[in-house]
């Protein structure tokens, strides 16, 4: 099992090494940042840059190949101008998903009001509705409704704090904090991520219903 917290020291040297006090934020995403990994997890890092050319995207892509785990590194790279200037709606998750490491992202709570919610979740509505009834009409893909679901859980994340104020990061503790209708989503997602087996009409079904519903739900 790779030792993650060990793993970050030497990202973070490398990252000393390269960009010097240049490096204004690093943090960790994903299972690895809540804790939950496995040892195929992506290792899914945040690196902000106080500014970004494409001359840093190469010069970051060559020291990640000095890495170990290479094949499992994935993540963000930006610009803190371009961060501060993102569309709110999808700062909303990247903020409360992130680990800090280094550098805090508290910079971004100012764009993360009531709207920039109601937005993340009318947003991840639409594009689940569109994704289910392409799948349904076309694709019939399993493994395309098993990302479906496992973005409607990170919907229902937003939907949750919409609704309690509170920001819930493991989809097992948000099944005593939703409504029922939002509590299948989530029992399903986790399910299909444990390798459950697809019933695929009528689980797509349900997830085009719950999606079409937020879609009318949210002004």
């Amino acid at each position: 099992m790779i030792d993650t917290n060990a793993w970050m020291q030497v990202f973070l040297k490398r990252l000393q090494d390269n960009f010097g006090e240049r490096v204004w934020f690093v943090g960790l995403q994903g299972s690895r940042g809540r804790g939950e990994a496995t040892e195929t997890s992506d290792i899914d890092t945040v690196v902000i840059l106080d500014a970004l050319s494409a001359d840093d995207i190469e010069r970051y892509h060559r020291m990640l190949d000095t890495l170990e785990h290479r094949e499992l590194i994935c993540g963000f790279l930006s610009g803190k101008e371009e961060l501060l200037h993102w569309e709110a709606s999808d700062l909303f998750q990247f903020y409360h998903d992130t680990k800090p490491i280094k550098g805090s992202l508290d910079a971004l709570l100012p764009l993360l009001d009531a709207a920039a919610v109601n937005r993340a979740i009318k947003i991840g509505a639409c594009n689940i509705y569109h994704g289910c009834v392409h799948n349904m009409l076309h694709e019939k893909d399993e493994e395309i409704l098993r990302g479906l679901y496992k973005s409607a859980a990170f919907a229902v994340q937003a939907i949750c704090f919409q609704q309690t104020g509170r920001y819930i990061s493991r989809q097992r503790d948000l099944l005593s904090a939703v409504s029922a209708q939002e509590k299948a989503i989530v029992e399903t997602s986790m399910a299909l991520k444990n390798g459950g087996a697809i019933d695929f009409q009528p689980m797509s079904e349900r997830l085009f219903v719950w999606a079409k519903d937020w879609i009318e739900e949210t002004k």
